[in-house]
């Protein structure tokens, strides 16, 4: 039986979509709580949700290209996993750095803008964690055909 987990075109053209993710994710997140004073877990919901849209139409047509009509309700449920990673593991990982390091903040040159390096820090790792498990269940469960459903019928039928 042939192992395609580990992929190697998958897990490139995967890779380029979760970057596209996270770049809208940063920029949204960024944006909103710069220009409406939201809080940091508010600004991780907001890049989260706009990155998913994005994300699952690129997930589907680069990196796993197939045409199952569950495929909308496994990419919720694996993009329900990742959403609790992404914010509420970054906000506690934020919680904690400065629990133990204090804050970090870094201007960029030629501008105003300041860049919170424990929440960038916070985020990244916990970005990093959620790529791996989406990718596995993207690849194990979202995209392929699992054959769940159909037992799960047959199981209700009797």
């Amino acid at each position: 039986m042939k192992n395609d987990l580990l992929n190697l075109r998958d897990i490139f053209a995967y890779f380029l979509v979760a970057a596209a993710g996270v770049l809208i994710q940063l920029i949204i997140g960024t944006l909103a709580q710069d220009w409406f004073g939201i809080t940091y877990v508010q600004s991780l919901t907001a890049g989260y949700l706009v990155a998913f849209v994005a994300g699952f139409f690129l997930t589907k047509i680069f990196a796993f290209n197939t045409k199952s009509k569950r495929e909308m309700i496994k990419f919720a449920l694996v993009a329900a996993l990742s959403f609790c990673i992404t914010v509420y593991g970054s906000d506690a990982l934020f919680q904690l750095s400065l629990k133990l390091v204090g804050q970090y903040k870094f201007q960029i040159p030629f501008s105003v803008k300041l860049v919170d390096i424990n929440q960038l820090f916070s985020l990244l790792t916990c970005t990093g964690i959620s790529f791996i498990s989406n990718y596995t269940l993207h690849k194990k469960f979202t995209f392929q055909d699992t054959g769940f459903y159909d037992r799960l019928k047959s199981l209700l039928s009797k």
